[in-house]
């Protein structure tokens, strides 16, 4: 054998190895369901109950970034003549995404007991709420994976989790909508340059709730159906939760609702921050013809920081994810053309919270990226 060839070998099976450990480092994704029973137990302990009930938000926004810094970053990409077809293939990967659709469920109503049992004060019950919210919010990433899959079992518990958190819409507009504009100004999830996410969040919540209706009674008038019938998807997404609303108030009255309410508007207001990072001041530029160039791995910004990556099931990896949607979390690439976030989302997250901030670290990488081309800054 060559050195070559030995050099390939060793380097294939170099990559086989760490693709194993990173198969199983996305059982890291199923924390977020444990988090807060374990957090309300080491309240219990230590009869701190009330201050482990903003246990969530402290992990997920002040932990996890410090660990990415020291756990570093990951640009392994699987190779897709032999790593590929095998990692598609592994029921594992999809066991974990499908089984945190049931564990959410789970914990939204066991989590509502423990509220409903009297073991928060005031302030510990906001921050009851604000924590199962924040898991939510990762549950929407969940069914961010599950709505882009053909099978009907993924699609479904995608709309399914989507309607606990009372964001369906979110299912039509982010596949027919988001995916079809991303990057151009029609798009109401891509956030333009100098634009501050306090500006973003209500010009999301709105535009991609009607949105969603109007794509989906087009979708119905395309096939001779009326908007308002029972082939609209919207309607049974959106029964659900209001069968959930309702269910929780029945069964536990006025703070039943306020927590399910409660919940889902941190929840989808999680994903909307999200949406304003992954595309801030990135622009598909318009050609001759009127229309936009392709989506490419250049119009979604990056991170490949580990830690973030397995626990949001290679969110991170969002170009790869727009260039080629249907590609399954376990095989998106890193690619060097792709535009790269300082921090991991965590981080990011917090940064956007602070516009001055915010526009201090974000703007120049943007004004570096169209460099030469200033007028795509609008």
């Amino acid at each position: 054998m060559s050195t070559t060839q030995l050099s390939v070998n060793r380097e294939a099976t170099r990559r086989r190895i760490l693709l194993t450990l990173k198969k199983y480092s996305y059982l890291i994704a199923m924390v977020p369901l444990l988090l807060p029973p374990l957090l309300l137990a080491a309240g219990q302990a230590t009869d701190l109950v009330n201050l482990f009930s903003w246990g969530v938000p402290v992990v997920v926004f002040g932990i996890i970034p410090v660990l990415d810094m020291l756990l570093g970053k990951d640009s392994l990409n699987p190779d897709e003549e032999t790593d590929v077809p095998r990692m598609v293939g592994e029921r594992f990967y999809k066991a974990i995404t499908l089984g945190w659709v049931a564990g959410f469920a789970a914990l939204l109503v066991w989590s509502m007991l423990e509220l409903a049992s009297g073991t928060f004060s005031l302030v510990g019950s906001i921050g009851w709420i604000v924590s199962i919210g924040i898991v939510g919010g990762l549950g929407i990433n969940v069914a961010h994976e599950l709505i882009h899959k053909d099978e009907k079992l993924e699609t479904r518990a995608g709309g399914f989790l989507l309607s606990l958190v009372c964001y369906a819409g979110f299912k039509v507009e982010h596949l027919r909508g988001h995916h079809v504009h991303v990057s151009t100004p029609e798009d109401a999830s891509s956030s333009r340059y100098n634009q501050s996410l306090y500006n973003f969040l209500p010009q999301a919540y709105m535009r991609n709730f009607l949105n969603a209706w109007k794509l989906e009674a087009e979708r119905l008038q395309r096939k001779g159906h009326k908007a308002l019938s029972w082939r609209n998807e919207l309607i049974w997404w959106y029964s659900i939760s209001a069968l959930a609303l309702a269910g929780f108030t029945i069964a536990f009255g006025w703070l039943g609702a306020v927590f399910f309410l409660g919940q889902s508007f941190i929840a989808f207001t999680l994903l909307e921050i999200v949406n304003y990072l992954e595309h801030y001041g990135l622009h598909r530029r318009k050609l001759e013809n009127g229309r936009y160039e392709r989506t490419g791995p250049e119009h979604s910004w990056n991170s490949n920081y580990f830690l973030t990556n397995v626990f949001l099931f290679h969110l991170q990896r969002h170009s790869d994810h727009h260039a080629w949607a249907k590609r399954r979390y376990q095989i998106l690439r890193h690619h060097d053309i792709a535009p790269q976030l300082p921090a991991g989302y965590s981080a990011m997250i917090v940064l956007a919270m602070f516009p001055p901030l915010w526009r201090r670290v974000m703007n120049p990488r943007v004004e570096a990226y169209y460099e030469g081309e200033e007028h795509q800054l609008v």
